[in-house]
């Protein structure tokens, strides 16, 4: 798959997150995801930051990949946010990230949440995608994208 569409739904998008700290973004993004996904903010929060505690989830060129499992998903799901300003998320790279990712998947299904990082990686890994994703004015725009829209001129 090309895209994350099935990963990230147009609800749980946030073009400009104003975040403090890197606990103050992974905040916003529980917060956006839990309610897209129907799910209580405190556990999604919860677990994210556990597993960022264990180390940090920068995965280079200002992009973020914080994730976690929870029990009582049926498949990996996600939000995104873009980050103002920039937050350090640990890349090897050095480099804060504005470019974040929330990754939720079950507790049971390791496979389907290492599949679901190594897309959103791939996806990433496009320097013109992550361009197109700063230039992103709105929800639609950055959704499109997401969605395999390449051809979105968000300019």
């Amino acid at each position: 798959m090309n895209d994350l569409n099935d990963l990230i739904g147009a609800d749980a998008i946030v073009p400009k997150l104003t975040a403090t700290s890197r606990r103050h973004a992974l905040q916003g993004l529980s917060d956006c995801l839990a309610k897209a996904a129907g799910l209580d903010p405190r556990a999604v929060f919860e677990a994210t930051l556990l597993r960022e505690r264990l180390g940090g989830t920068g995965v280079g060129d200002g992009v973020a990949l914080p994730h976690a499992t929870m029990p009582g998903l049926k498949r990996p799901i996600g939000a995104f946010a873009r980050l103002d300003p920039p937050q350090e998320f640990e890349a090897l790279d050095g480099r804060a990230a504005d470019l974040v990712f929330l990754l939720l998947s079950p507790a049971d299904r390791g496979g389907d949440h290492l599949k679901a990082v190594a897309r959103i990686s791939r996806f990433m890994r496009r320097a013109d995608m992550r361009e197109r994703l700063r230039a992103a004015r709105s929800v639609d725009e950055i959704h499109a994208l997401l969605s395999g829209g390449a051809h979105v001129d968000a300019a």
